[in-house]
């Protein structure tokens, strides 16, 4: 991203709009939300957009960042503005990420290799889905034909199988992650009425398993768990069973064909008997830096306690996170979460943020309270339903935009100097 950069978007759409095209992706995010909403079907509708219980805790993502207000300084020579920082190493063009959404095939066909390759046109990283639609290979590969090494990290659900931990830490190291992503606050979903009145789970219907299904370890217990249905075959290993998945096809015999067809419904089964860990705890974490030389980063970290336990672990980072607002109805939100964390952590891991931050203005707050960086999930989903990996771009880019402006417009110029006093809470 160059200085400048809020402008030279306004001027991109003004331009266009001199020949009467405006913009397939709303440019404020009440109207993306309504224009998606439209587009979506109920399923995902209900899956992306929808929250936990009654949806108190997206109520209160979005209240308690009203209650942050910016406050503008004038007279500033603002001509020049700099957005990039430096995280894990790298350094990134704007202080945002795609944030990893589960299922994102409800939005769009291929979702994950739109979002790849949007996340790679801006640059920035983007966070692969543990619960994805298309293997991280495939998403890895769009996104380097884009741009050779575009930043991307990798969501990890601790599955109670260990091997298949280890199998998924393996094939992100191999596809290029800059990080581990821990999702801390799913071991178990959260009770989402909108999924539930319509008796949908995607992940029972076979998607967003992706993943696992293109997953050596999880091939071999999808093998057994039918090796085991049918009855063990002397001809027939479990490990055979797998390797005749890829050529079932072309091989005669009904066992086989009676193999093939059980594979989809066995794989859902799979996947839901070993999904998440609820008896994931501290010692895991603390286990993880001999499992990966990778950059450690702690998904769902609410309290400052759990802040000071991720520092003390070892872990590079945390994500200050609600889910947004998916899994606990009424939880704290994520920015006041953050405005306890921040002032814990005293710069000795990297903090980030996501649930509720929509737009550029919501950056600006986040950073300000102590975010290294903010993660955008819903509003790159509703412009990946209304336009592809092209409205997946514009919805994010139209956030950096307005967060380019805040920051000129408030008085600053560079993202590394935001600190509280360029904010007042309101009463």
């Amino acid at each position: 991203m160059t200085q400048g950069y809020g402008r030279a978007r306004q001027n991109e759409i003004y331009s266009a709009g001199i020949h009467r095209r405006t913009p397939r992706v709303p440019t404020d995010f009440a109207e993306l939300e309504r224009h998606a909403r439209a587009t979506m079907s109920r399923r995902a509708w209900a899956y992306i957009g929808g929250g936990a219980g009654e949806g108190r805790t997206m109520a209160a993502n979005r209240q308690s960042l009203d209650r942050w207000a910016i406050v503008p300084r004038v007279l500033r020579d603002v001509s020049r503005r700099e957005l990039g920082i430096e995280l894990f190493g790298h350094r990134l063009p704007a202080p945002v990420l795609f944030a990893p959404v589960g299922a994102g095939a409800l939005a769009a066909p291929d979702a994950d290799r739109h979002i790849g390759h949007a996340a790679a046109e801006l640059g920035v990283p983007y966070i692969f889905s543990n619960q994805g639609s298309v293997p991280m290979e495939d998403v890895a590969a769009e996104m380097d034909r884009v741009r050779s090494g575009a930043p991307r990290w990798f969501q990890l659900y601790w599955s109670v199988d260990e091997e298949l931990v280890d199998s998924l830490i393996g094939r992100a190291e191999q596809m290029g992650a800059g990080a581990i992503v821990v999702t801390l606050d799913t071991t178990m979903l959260g009770w989402r009425p909108q999924d539930l009145n319509l008796g949908s789970l995607p992940f029972a219907r076979g998607e967003g398993i992706a993943q696992y299904t293109s997953d050596r370890r999880f091939t071999e217990m999808v093998a057994n768990r039918i090796a085991t249905a049918v009855g063990e075959r002397p001809e027939i290993s479990v490990g055979a069973i797998a390797t005749l998945f890829s050529i079932a096809r072309n091989t005669p015999g009904a066992l086989l064909r009676n193999l093939v067809d059980e594979r989809p419904r066995a794989g859902v089964q799979t996947f839901l008997d070993t999904y998440s860990r609820p008896s994931l705890n501290w010692s895991d974490i603390e286990s993880l830096r001999g499992r990966t030389s990778l950059p450690i980063v702690l998904k769902g970290i609410l309290h400052p306690d759990d802040a000071r336990r991720a520092v003390d672990a070892g872990v590079d980072g945390i994500i200050v996170s609600n889910h947004g607002g998916r899994q606990v109805d009424g939880a704290i939100s994520s920015i006041d979460a953050l405005d306890a964390i921040a002032p814990v952590v005293e710069g000795r891991i990297k903090v980030l943020i996501d649930s509720g931050i929509y737009t550029g203005a919501d950056v600006f707050k986040a950073i300000a309270l102590g975010a290294d960086a903010a993660c955008i999930g819903r509003p790159h989903m509703y412009g990946l339903a209304l336009a592809g990996a092209d409205g997946a771009r514009d919805a994010v880019a139209n956030i950096i935009a307005e967060f380019d402006l805040t920051l000129g417009l408030s008085g600053h110029t560079d993202v590394a100097d935001l600190d509280r006093e360029a904010l007042r809470r309101l009463s």
